[in-house]
């Protein structure tokens, strides 16, 4: 063929135009991507790409490959890569996407393996001092018979007295007859071995009266000795679960009729609190500051809706309030989703509603007292901060 010419023959013998080629060339990839849009668009929603299977499969790349990309394009994104950084071996990248499992995260292997694995392959958004993948929150989930057994008790006088009122009531600001903060115990019956003589088995810990509910009662006393009007609600969430015929992994669904119903009657209610106590030992939940212990408190945060990142914003921002005045007190902020746990926890009513896991199964009351009053000296210098800031704006 001739140099410069425009065409080539075909098997026959047929002249055909390189320009008639590569046009008929762009004519079927277009057919082609419209024939492919059709499909993901008619299909049915089960079998189409989710944003959330995208989002698992581009979570196992590693960030740095991304930021090469851009950097081919747009030379800037590179000045922001360290100087040593070096791109990420593909072939072990789409090892990760293809099979799930991370070489330097064992994990991603373990967890797929062995059963109730699963609950360490989480996420901590800010980690307290101790706090790591082997001490996270345990969600017990006993049968609700064990709940609802009678135990004996026992508790010191005095571990449960009313929190000091404030010497200068007169200066202490206040929110008058509103009750801006809401508390309620989605596991009211949780209860602490201290005070549990006959027990020793933790999925035993329960009682109807000695439980986590007096910890919501000491927090609400501090706060209303700070000015902030508070309500704590009394509802047994154990028996309405025996009432209605459900189990004790449905208590966030009758805990959730109780604060939709709070929320929906109350106007100046701002801030939602669920208290509970964990399940892990007293070397984990347990600071000493100034000399003496406090329980330690671990912020949960529901991570399966839509509106969850402000949740995380609160969550953050009491976490470091609380490291400020109480270093150590916080276990971190735990961002809570997947198999096995609610994902939620009711949080999904508010932006300022978070959980709250105070201190553990070995603590005793007057641990957790002092890490109430300690809450509640620092949620309410946030919270008079806040109003401030709403004022002068």
């Amino acid at each position: 063929m001739p140099l410069g010419s425009n065409y080539h023959r075909d098997r026959k013998g047929n002249r055909i135009t390189t320009v008639y080629k590569k046009s008929a060339m762009y004519l079927v990839s277009i057919v082609i991507l419209f024939v492919f849009i059709g499909i993901l668009t008619t299909i049915q929603p089960g079998y189409r790409f989710s944003s959330s299977t995208v989002t698992e499969w581009t979570s196992d790349i590693d960030g740095s490959i991304f930021l090469s990309l851009l950097g081919m394009e747009n030379r800037a994104f590179n000045q922001v890569s360290p100087n040593n950084e070096t791109l990420p071996d593909i072939s072990a990248t789409l090892f990760q996407i293809a099979t799930s499992i991370k070489p330097n995260d064992p994990r991603s292997l373990l967890g797929n393996e062995v059963p109730g694995f699963s609950i360490f392959d989480s996420q901590i958004l800010i980690a307290g001092e101790g706090t790591d993948y082997t001490n996270l929150p345990v969600e017990s989930s006993p049968p609700l018979e064990e709940v609802l057994k009678d135990r004996e008790a026992v508790i010191a006088e005095g571990s449960t007295d009313n929190a000091k009122e404030e010497e200068e009531k007169e200066s202490t600001p206040s929110t008058g007859d509103s009750d801006v903060v809401y508390l309620y115990n989605t596991h009211n019956r949780e209860s602490f071995l201290p005070h549990l003589p006959d027990v020793t088995d933790p999925d035993q810990a329960f009682h109807d009266e000695v439980n986590v509910t007096k910890v919501s009662e000491r927090f609400a006393d501090s706060l209303e000795a700070k000015g902030i009007g508070t309500i704590v609600d009394d509802t047994d969430i154990a028996n309405v679960l025996s009432e209605k015929g459900m189990s004790f992994g449905q208590s966030y669904d009758a805990s959730r009729d109780v604060v939709e119903e709070a929320f929906a009657s109350n106007d100046d209610i701002q801030y939602i609190f669920d208290l509970h106590r964990d399940s892990v030992t007293r070397d984990v939940t347990t600071k000493e500051i100034n000399g003496e212990p406090y329980a330690r408190i671990m912020i949960v945060v529901g991570a399966e809706h839509e509106a969850h990142e402000k949740n995380l914003e609160f969550a953050t921002e009491l976490h470091y309030l609380l490291e400020e005045e109480y270093p150590g007190l916080s276990r971190g902020v735990f961002p809570k989703e997947g198999s096995g746990t609610n994902g939620v926890f009711n949080q999904d009513v508010s932006e300022n509603a978070l959980t709250l896991e105070l201190g553990g199964i070995e603590n005793n009351m007057e641990e957790l007292n002092r890490s109430a009053d300690a809450l509640a000296d620092v949620f309410s210098e946030f919270y008079w901060d806040a109003e401030e800031v709403d004022t002068d704006s």
